[in-house]
């Protein structure tokens, strides 16, 4: 693959984010952003401090704001997944441009949007001690590393193992080693805290819910859309067709 091939698809990759980050904000809006809602109502309940002039209003916070954010991620995250998905073609077996970019996609959430969200889960506003973010936010960073680091030895190892014990078998003995590292991980790192007295649980879970939806939505659309635009590029003939070709009508036989 020339370097002229890889910035074309490394383009496509930033495309792609643009529009998976779309359809993530349009999901985030919908059913992220009422949670968050009752979650700042309940931080103003309760906070004993006198709140001051807003910076920037909510209504701007809840569109353009989250608008922004989503889209500048799923942009940078477009571009990551096109490289992966660069590497991966080829590498982890006989798939097309489709296929590869489907399972970089679904690799992609559960390393870096799954396991994290298991041991750090998302808190909406007033969870959390505000003295303790860095330290939270370090964790989390820690905890995607060490996702993404075993899930490419899981691939290592599946590989190694493929002519000895199968595609089938070794790709579950790599899996099965995944999770059970990925466990005793999370068994050795701190936990994150705990809830302010009397959060309610409901809300708790509608954004923790929403937030691995919007994190679900993203990698699959990205995925999808990065495939459908990487076949243009990698098989021009393929994708050019549309169904399949009539069969040629058989000539009147010559007298």
């Amino acid at each position: 693959m020339n370097s002229a091939i890889v910035r074309g698809l490394l383009v496509r990759g930033m495309l792609a984010g643009v529009l998976a980050g779309l359809l993530a904000f349009g999901l985030a809006y919908l059913i992220g952003e009422p949670p968050v809602d009752a979650a700042i109502a309940f931080e103003s309940a309760h906070s004993h401090e006198e709140g001051g002039e807003e910076l920037v209003s909510r209504a701007v916070q809840s569109t353009a704001g989250l608008a922004t954010a989503v889209l500048v991620y799923g942009t940078a995250l477009g571009g990551i997944t096109a490289l992966a998905f660069c590497f991966a073609l080829g590498r982890i077996g006989r798939f097309g441009a489709r296929a590869t970019a489907a399972f970089v996609g679904l690799g992609g959430f559960v390393t870096v949007a799954l396991v994290p969200f298991l041991k750090y889960p998302a808190n909406p506003p007033a969870v959390g001690d505000p003295a303790t973010l860095n330290q939270r936010t370090a964790l989390f960073f820690l905890m995607i590393v060490l996702s993404v680091l075993l899930a490419v030895g899981a691939v290592l190892l599946g590989r190694a193992l493929a002519p000895r014990w199968g595609s089938w078998n070794a790709s579950i003995t790599a899996g099965a080693a995944f999770a059970v590292v990925v466990a005793i991980a999370m068994a050795f790192l701190p936990a994150a805290g705990g809830l302010p007295h009397g959060f309610p649980a409901d809300v708790l879970w509608e954004f923790r819910l929403a937030s691995l939806g919007v994190q679900a939505l993203l990698w699959a659309s990205l995925g999808l859309i990065l495939g459908f635009l990487a076949e243009r590029v990698l098989e021009p003939r393929a994708a050019a067709v549309t169904g399949t070709s009539p069969a040629p009508q058989a000539s009147a036989p010559a007298h």
